[in-house]
């Protein structure tokens, strides 16, 4: 019986999407910038058609040779550009509502929103309270956190409400409890995740986030591909920050790892012993969180390479028909002003023992990578998307 597996490069771009205006994006391009500017080696995702599909979406010629995999460009129904809409929606569930969001001045939250969480939580207070980069707020208020006891709390263009806290000082157990604390009082104000973000450390410069963060989200809003191949008794496999994005709905089992290579290694395992009939998705958050939006595009394009690397072992990997697919759930432009995401176009290349290359042009939403799968796997279709296969 047929697997699935897909591979989600956070945030891997391949050009504005058409409704880039709305977002003040046009001209973002993540994969087409760091090309330019670094031109990191990646011959398997050329090989299988990345630059075809960023030419499609670019609406550039594309001149090299044809690609092996089936490609192709898929751009966002949802309303906003954010981690769970993007994955939703790649199974099956566009959002389309808008979320809430906190405004980008100081202080960012509600003051009321702050007080219940100081009361309920029994803290002597907050620090933050802004619009900021995770990693730079944890440098500028490390240590005052230490000494005081009060946990940073901050947000981004996202909608989201971020605290970090130090794992020994604070402690990580408390953190999380903190976290539900903050996602029940968030709702009233349509916060779509509370994420934890541990760190450890104890200096400016050497205070670095662990790999136990935690996303508390909102469930999505109707059943995605987990949920349908879950009801029909198929096995689903999350790996990485999946199940947390689904808010562990449908999400079987939930397999942790901290960093591409230990993500790249989980999935390898589990192609080599995943069920007939199963799928499996990952999420590769270091794109986005280590280089996206730390606008780091070298270290962008070091990733790359390591992750092209690695991917003549996945098809090695798979089964007769298996297919994998490629793709993002939106950009985070390295280039780009700020420290956001960016919308974009996504790539989708699929590939599996038999499959030749296909051009799949221009889809007009990340649902088509849902229903294509769900008629591979052979279940009843889902609510959205149009099918590819």
């Amino acid at each position: 019986m047929a697997r699935a597996f897909v591979l989600v490069m956070d945030s891997f771009g391949i050009g504005a999407a058409p409704d880039a205006a709305r977002f003040g994006d046009v001209g973002a391009d993540t994969w087409g910038h760091i090309r330019a500017a670094h031109k990191p080696l990646v011959p398997n995702l050329v090989r299988l058609g990345l630059d075809a599909a960023h030419a499609t979406a670019t609406g550039a010629p594309y001149m090299g040779p044809p690609p092996q995999a089936w490609f192709g460009a898929a751009s966002e129904r949802s309303f906003g550009k954010d981690t769970p809409s993007g994955h939703w929606e790649m199974a099956g569930v566009p959002v389309e509502f808008e979320w809430g969001y906190f405004p980008k001045t100081v202080p960012s939250f509600p003051a009321a929103l702050i007080a219940d969480l100081v009361a309920k939580a029994r803290l002597p207070g907050v620090l933050g309270d802004c619009h900021a980069s995770g990693t730079q707020i944890i440098d500028e208020l490390g240590l005052e956190h230490i000494a005081t006891g009060k946990p940073i709390v901050y947000t981004s263009a996202d909608s989201v409400f971020q605290i970090a806290a130090h794992e020994s000082h604070f402690g990580l157990a408390r953190l999380l409890e903190l976290c539900k604390i903050a996602f029940e009082l968030v709702q009233p104000y349509k916060i779509a995740r509370v994420i934890a973000r541990p760190f450890v450390g104890d200096a400016p410069g050497r205070f670095k986030r662990t790999g136990n963060r935690k996303d508390y989200a909102v469930r999505p809003p109707g059943p995605t591909l987990f949920d349908k191949l879950t009801d029909v008794g198929r096995k689903t496999i999350a790996i990485g920050k999946i199940g947390d994005i689904y808010a562990h709905q449908g999400t079987q089992e939930e397999i942790k790892a901290d960093g591409n290579d230990d993500l790249m290694a989980k999935t390898l395992a589990t192609i080599a012993s995943a069920a007939d009939g199963s799928f499996t998705m990952t999420n590769f958050v270091d794109f986005d969180t280590l280089y996206g939006h730390r606008r780091d595009a070298a270290g962008y394009a070091a990733a790359l390479a390591a992750f092209d690397r690695q991917l003549p072992a996945v098809e090695a990997a798979l089964r007769p028909g298996d297919i994998a697919v490629l793709t993002a759930d939106h950009g985070c432009d390295p280039t780009w002003q700020g420290s956001d995401h960016t919308r974009e176009f996504v790539p989708v290349l699929c590939f599996g023992p038999g499959l030749k290359g296909r051009d799949l042009g221009s889809r007009d939403s990340f649902a088509d990578i849902g229903q294509s799968l769900a008629t591979h796997l052979g279940i009843a279709p889902l609510g959205h998307g149009k099918s590819f296969i």
